[in-house]
């Protein structure tokens, strides 16, 4: 069985139910992946990205948020 040490990052609600969990996963072999797991009602969608597709996600995110003209939290 594979290892993984996994830490909890932030959990949040999301629009229409929806339940955000992000998690830190150190894999045995020392990689590290950033865990998004989405709760809709009792649907999982479960994603584990790198240090990359994270840091451009979340370029994305941030650019969608300043085009909205709504306040960052």
């Amino acid at each position: 069985m594979i290892e993984e040490t996994v830490t909890p990052v932030d959990q949040f609600q999301a629009p229409f139910g929806r339940e955000v969990i992000i998690q830190d996963v150190l894999h045995e072999s020392g990689m590290r992946m950033l865990r998004i797991r989405i709760r809709e009602g009792k649907r999982f969608t479960v994603m584990d990205v790198d240090a990359a597709t994270a840091s451009h996600w979340s370029s994305v995110l941030a650019h969608w948020v300043e085009q909205t003209g709504q306040p960052n939290k």
